[in-house]
């Protein structure tokens, strides 16, 4: 097989694993950990922040690792950091246990993107390289819809889902270990650590932000909204999970999007999007073929936007591709800690109607940002 196609097939696996399982299920499985070991709402969205800011640290890590000791190492130490985590959640017995777990298994997404990104750079030639990236990054989407066909099959048996998400884990860092280049990357530049943020980067920032702390009102309490709303348990979770997976898949195609539209375009439309589907998912009044439809949309919505961002990334910073999706992985995930605390402060101060309507409009307000300056 030629060596980008093995490349791009490992790193959609990995991206799969870290994000689809030791990140995403969570929300998933959420309702069924919070009966077994009594959590709120508040308790809930803040073991969601507490996840996402570890991914913070370790995607800050990751960047200055990939570009010392290489993608492979580094790679690898994603998944293997990923089956500890989800293994500590299998076995938790505590909210601290859980905690702890969850916070562990959410930082192996922080350290996968930058050493793939490094990796693509280097082994794939620079005309499929966005697209490459794009499908990388679309693994989020297989591995949502896995998770949701697991609760699907398993039911109430969340435990033994995540024991089995940790094996696969274990068995993905062995692939890695086989796909990805051995030595580092070779770069065209000798700077290291973070780059002053120009107008182009804090303008990636904000909007990267803005829709990570929107895009929680689905991630970590979809499980619930659905509860809620339509008193569904894991078996209907694990269906709007499979329709966000699989409509996620689509983002693999968010590389010729933007060749043809541009970024600022394909931004927009998807952000829009992203606003419709937290509202069909979470208002009052919502049916299931509407939150059904809601999690088509925001799975494709989502995984398209992180495909922009991390193109928006890498053409910053060039010749430090890593370190470009650092920067917007970073403000990703530096919206979604605080997106998911206070997610769950709107639900249990107000009513969840109020917090997806405002989360609708936080989505949307990140439209302001444009990676375009206005001529």
């Amino acid at each position: 097989m030629n060596p980008g196609l093995k490349l791009g097939a490992t790193g959609f696996a990995l991206i799969a694993v870290c994000y689809g399982f030791a990140r995403f299920a969570f929300g998933l499985f959420l309702p069924r950990i919070d009966a077994d070991l009594t959590l709120s709402s508040t308790l809930s969205g803040l073991i969601s922040g507490a996840a996402f800011l570890t991914y913070c640290i370790a995607v800050t890590l990751s960047a200055w690792l990939t570009e010392r000791i290489g993608a492979r190492a580094v790679a690898i130490g994603a998944a293997l950091i990923a089956a500890a985590g989800m293994a500590g959640i299998a076995a938790a017995t505590s909210p601290a246990w859980l905690a702890g777990a969850v916070m562990l298994a959410g930082s192996s997404t922080g350290l996968a993107s930058p050493p793939l990104a490094a990796a693509v750079a280097a082994a794939v030639r620079p005309d499929r390289q966005d697209a490459t990236n794009t499908i990388i990054n679309a693994g989020t989407g297989a591995g949502v819809a896995l998770s949701g066909a697991v609760a699907l099959m398993m039911g109430d048996l969340w435990r033994f889902a995540f024991a089995g998400f940790a094996a696969a884990a274990i068995a993905l860092a062995f692939a890695v270990a086989l796909t990805l280049p051995r030595s580092p990357p070779r770069t065209t530049t000798s700077a290291h650590g973070m780059p002053s943020l120009d107008g182009v980067l804090r303008r990636l920032v904000l909007a990267a932000f803005l829709a990570g702390a929107a895009s929680t009102a689905v991630w970590s309490f979809g499980g619930q909204l659905v509860a809620l709303r339509l008193n569904w348990g894991s078996t209907g979770a694990g269906l709007l999970w499979i329709a966000i997976g699989t409509a996620g898949i689509a983002g693999a195609g968010a590389g010729h999007l933007i060749a043809r539209f541009g970024i600022d375009g394909v931004h927009r439309a998807f952000l829009t999007a992203m606003a419709a589907s937290i509202l069909l998912i979470g208002v009052e009044g919502t049916s299931t073929s509407l939150t059904l439809s809601g999690g088509v949309l925001f799975g494709a919505a989502y995984i398209m936007l992180t495909g922009v961002y991390l193109l928006w990334g890498v053409a910053a910073l060039p010749h430090r591709p890593a370190t470009g999706v650092t920067i917007a992985f970073l403000a990703l995930a530096i919206g979604q800690t605080a997106g998911a605390a206070g997610f769950g402060l709107l639900m249990d101060r107000l009513t969840a109607h109020y917090a997806v309507i405002a989360f609708a409009c936080l989505a949307l307000s990140a439209g302001v940002a444009r990676a375009d300056p206005v001529p």
